[in-house]
């Protein structure tokens, strides 16, 4: 079955080959992407139940074996990040579908658009399977030079500023992630993963310092981890819808993974642990102040987005096969739900005409399907039982208790304070948005059904309202809106297919939590799996696992070999 490993890399490459031959024929095009992102997303599937029953799968591209060759490996976390994010890509592209039918081609091109996103894609896969770290370098390199054209798309000057903001931040992360590169292969000869593994344990205490921490730079500022995440804010939200949900959903959780890979494989027992904890702990703190203080909804998922990468360093930090299961459980789980409610803004937005708090309103009467499709996912995200969110975050104070520490026992009441104030950033927001009144400064750009004229004057509003909207605006001018802050614009109709593949997502989601049982053994065996590294070592480099072995990576030869 190895010759699946590298296809799941080769379908959205060849799509994209496919759909630059044919430029002038959108629904060609549009027919290319979809068939390719569909069977990644069924193979993604597959391999997740292939590494699970038969171990990993590695496959040495060209016959030369390792360490010499490029290793490509599939294990049961690359191949569960391969399955969401193939599901995420599909179900956004089918977002934009119903978009561009819509809107014509303003926001996204379709000439440029479809196989950018394919190249996107392509990128992303190839991180997920990488067993080298200049495979891993040029899977973020990929992914980065086609998230370039797609966070410009349309040309606009916030845009294009924002273009410059992430390009200027992604080259420089680009150039200490290679810099580092060249320290581990200076330091050891290599840069084989499986290899490094017992390469970097002869090498001195201080040195292994150096290295472990030049590689947390470089995938912490992709992670966008406190205090790396300045970029970020003010580069997503710019974007069209499809492309900040995919940017959002994504694009940091390759280098959250990265940042498992590697402190896994390369450095298990790193001695940068209790600096995870710190980093971690002011991921949350400050992410969630963010978000807290935003009037815009894009700019507050944003800053969500950065405070629930904290839940994860903490996994990482914690460093036990039960971290590990959580946090590879909660990175699924975030990856769909941050999706989602990016798709669901991105309704919002089209029926209200903006994402800013102070001109939305009344949408509950208007669009009371788009109030349900953010109400779900934002339970969800706050961590609100049975909901996945709850579970992923369970799972990890559970696995952080078991250390018995001060660091995680002051972890996980942090934890727990910023999934309620998470849930109060988006709660207070699908308020403002849903249930109360449209601002009457917004106008008409988003109006409802049209009302017939009152027959006898309004009653004046009594006291009790006018304190309620006193005290409204008053919290509204405390919130910082975005500093682009574009101004209303008209109602545009909603296609099907936009609110289908929101509600598809928030299926998806559901799923999470409904096999929540058979997901979180999965994640369990694959956290076994990352706690003892030296069975895949031995499988890349020998093809067979070592004496004693756990079995947790069953039938290796057979898997290796297909």
């Amino acid at each position: 079955m190895t010759f699946l490993v590298p296809i799941v890399v080769l379908l959205p490459l060849v799509g994209a080959a496919l759909a630059l031959a044919v430029p002038g024929h959108r629904e060609l095009q549009r027919g290319i992407t979809l068939v390719a992102l569909t069977a990644s997303s069924v193979l993604g599937v597959l391999l997740m139940f292939v590494v699970d029953r038969g171990g990993p799968l590695v496959m040495q591209v060209g016959g030369w074996a390792a360490p010499y060759g490029i290793s490509l490996v599939v294990d049961r976390v690359s191949a569960l990040m391969l399955a969401v994010s193939a599901v995420v890509l599909l179900a956004v592209f089918i977002f934009s579908i119903g978009q561009g039918l819509a809107d014509g081609d303003e926001e996204t091109p379709v000439s440029i658009y479809y196989p950018t996103y394919l190249v996107l894609g392509a990128g992303v896969f190839n991180a997920f399977i990488a067993g080298d770290l200049f495979n891993l370098y040029v899977g973020f390199e990929i992914l980065l030079v086609s998230s370039y054209v797609l966070i410009t798309l349309g040309g606009t000057a916030p845009r294009i500023r924002a273009g410059v903001t992430y390009v200027v931040v992604s080259l420089v992360s680009s150039i200490l992630f290679l810099a580092a590169i060249g320290l581990v292969y200076g330091a050891t000869g290599t840069v084989n993963m499986a290899q490094l593994q017992t390469r970097i344990a002869e090498l001195p205490s201080d040195l292994q310092l150096i290295l472990n921490l030049a590689l947390l730079i470089a995938f912490g500022i992709k992670a966008a981890v406190f205090p790396l995440a300045f970029w970020l804010p003010d580069s997503y939200p710019t974007a069209p819808a499809p492309v900040t949900a995919v940017f959002a959903g994504l694009l940091t959780k390759v280098g959250v993974y990265a940042i498992i890979r590697t402190q896994t494989m390369l450095f298990p027992e790193s001695s940068v642990d209790p600096l995870l904890m710190v980093i971690a702990a002011l991921t949350l703190i400050v992410g969630i102040l963010g978000a807290i203080s935003q009037l815009d909804v894009k700019r507050m998922l944003s800053f969500t987005l950065i405070s629930h990468i904290g839940y994860m360093i903490f996994g990482i930090a914690i460093a036990t096969s039960a971290g590990f299961a959580a946090t590879i459980y909660y990175i699924a789980h975030h990856i769909i739900v941050q999706t989602t409610l990016f798709l669901a803004v991105g309704l919002m937005e089209r029926q209200g005409g903006t994402t800013s708090l102070s001109g939305l309103g009344g949408l509950m009467r208007s669009a009371p399907v788009i109030g349900v499709l953010f109400f779900i996912p934002m339970l969800n995200l706050g961590g609100i039982p049975p909901f996945s969110g709850f579970l992923g975050k369970v799972g990890l104070f559970t696995a952080g208790a078991d250390l018995q520490t001060p660091a995680a026992y002051w972890l996980i009441g942090i934890g727990a304070l910023v999934s309620l104030l998470t849930l109060y950033a988006l709660a207070r927001a699908w308020v403002l948005a849903f249930w109360r009144p449209r601002p009457a400064s917004a106008g008409g750009a988003a109006a409802g059904p049209a009302k017939e004229p009152a027959k006898e004057p309004a009653k004046p509003p009594s006291t009790e309202a006018l304190m309620l909207r006193q005290r409204e605006q008053a919290m509204i001018e405390r919130l910082q809106d975005a500093p682009d802050a574009a101004p209303a614009q008209e109602q545009r109709r909603i296609p099907r297919l936009m609110v289908g593949a929101t509600a598809g997502m928030i299926g998806v989601s559901l799923i999470l939590t409904f096999a929540a049982g058979p997901l979180f053994g999965y994640a369990e065996r694959a956290g076994d799996d990352l706690a003892s590294p030296e069975l895949l070592a031995e499988l890349v480099l020998h093809g067979e696992q070592p004496n004693g072995g756990s079995g947790s990576t069953a039938a290796p030869e057979e898997a290796a070999h297909g």
